[in-house]
């Protein structure tokens, strides 16, 4: 595929009005603050660009504060729908959708503008960006990336469900915007939760060993796609129930055995922790519809020596005692609250320690990315981009054609090249069978293992 992709067209998409609400972030928000994320969404045959532009105009209106900018203002971060607007712009590339493909996670694969989060901190640059690129053989790649701080993976899907039923002519979906989450949060959190926050102060030798980390991080890691197929996954629950002795989800075992099988292909037998986010809403009795940052996580020990499926059946305890158990915003707050806004920025997320090779595994799947709609077409694959390239990270969503498993992981250079090689095609396949039919797309993505 060139990686010179053509501009052809760019342009600013606004609702039309600006509502000028003002949401005031919250400590959450503002520890994500310096972060983007990006994802790409293919479809295999050509979007009309005005009606994409015209949609997100009607999406934007639902959901403002995508057109929105930030504020920052001594240490308060503030989102304000001021309907600057969103820039599209669409491109042409001379590979075709299957190259596209197998260039979702590349660093400069140009499928996507990443939001330049710190700077938009300062106001003035977009907190969503959007990029249609058209490939040789009538594809369409759909690249987003929006600002972490006003809101996670669920806030965006509510935005791209309300494209879609714009473009389609559909009913647009509710979307409640928080005027002040913190508040929010004090309102429904109970009064005693877990009390483990999810954040550290490091000392000043662990955070220049964390900068080192972070700053070499592309030249020291690689991205490895694996695809899981339903078939494979179905054997692995019948296996690791069968040993838990109770009923396991498709994300406790593709977790399991994920994680399970990369310790195995490193010859690591150490005792990890496993971090796993967790959609507060439906715990805290909020709505599905509501924009934000509501994330909370589960922390667990992982054994390699009990086996894939006591991981699974932990992570499944785990989840159902969460909220007596695991849920920690309130100890969130009050850490954030005692550091202060300013050495927010010192504070490290408890998943983010690659010295001691903790794993977080971020499940995307059942957010509804394969029920998106433009013009009749729905995407045949959709992917993390290369967001944050930090070791032992995993997204996972449904794999092509919303089928299987689609596990985007970061990993060390040598560990990465195991995974590809023999052994570790084998090992993380060792639940395919030769009769197993694979995505005929598959096929043409080879840099999907």
């Amino acid at each position: 595929m060139s990686i010179w992709p053509q501009l052809s067209r760019r342009r600013i998409v606004r609702a039309g009005h600006a509502t000028g609400r003002e949401l005031r972030c919250g400590l959450m928000d503002t520890m994500l603050a310096d972060l983007s994320v990006s994802v790409v969404l293919y479809f295999e045959r050509p979007l009309d660009e005005d009606r994409l532009a015209e949609g997100l105009a009607l999406a934007l209106e639902r959901v403002p504060v995508f057109a929105g900018r930030l504020r920052t203002e001594g240490e308060q971060l503030t989102a304000v729908c001021d309907d600057t607007g969103v820039p599209l712009d669409v491109y042409a590339v001379e590979g075709t959708l299957a190259e596209a493909m197998g260039r979702a996670t590349a660093t400069g694969s140009e499928l996507v503008d990443p939001v330049d989060a710190r700077a938009a901190r300062l106001g003035g640059l977009p907190l969503l960006t959007v990029r249609l690129t058209r490939t040789s053989d009538g594809g369409t790649v759909l690249g987003c990336s929006w600002h972490h701080a006003i809101g996670d993976l669920q806030s965006f899907m509510l935005l791209m469900r309300a494209w879609s039923a714009a473009v389609e002519g559909e009913l647009l979906p509710e979307a409640e915007l928080v005027d002040d989450q913190d508040a929010l949060l004090h309102s429904v959190l109970p009064e005693k939760d877990c009390g483990r926050p999810g954040f550290r102060l490091p000392t000043a030798a662990e955070a220049q060993l964390l900068a080192n980390e972070v700053a070499f991080a592309p030249r020291a890691n690689r991205i490895v796609q694996v695809l899981l197929t339903e078939d494979e996954v179905r054997r692995m629950r019948e296996e690791f129930s069968a040993k838990a002795g109770r009923r396991l989800s498709s994300g406790d075992v593709v977790c399991a055995h994920l994680i399970s099988t990369l310790r195995e292909l490193d010859e690591d037998e150490a005792e990890r922790m496993v971090t796993v986010p967790v959609n507060a809403r439906r715990w805290l009795g909020l709505s599905p519809a509501l924009v934000g940052n509501l994330l909370s996580e589960v922390h667990l020990p992982h054994r390699p020596g009990d086996g894939a499926a006591a991981l699974a059946a932990a992570l499944r305890t785990a989840v159902e005692e969460f909220p007596a158990e695991h849920l920690n915003l309130r100890a969130n707050l009050a850490f954030l609250a005692a550091a202060g806004r300013s050495r927010m920025a010192d504070c490290v997320p408890l998943g983010f320690d690659p010295a001691a090779r903790r794993f977080s595994f971020s499940n995307w799947s059942r957010f509804g990315a394969y029920g998106i709609t433009f013009q009749g077409q729905r995407p045949v694959l959709f992917s993390p981009a290369a967001n944050f390239p930090v070791p032992w990270v995993c997204w996972t969503v449904e794999g092509f054609d919303g089928r299987g498993f689609l596990c985007t992981v970061v990993l060390p250079a040598r560990l990465a090249a195991r995974a590809r090689g023999v052994q570790g095609r084998a090992a993380l396949h060792r639940y395919r069978a030769a009769a197993d039919a694979l995505p005929a797309t598959a096929a043409l993505v080879p840099r999907i293992i």
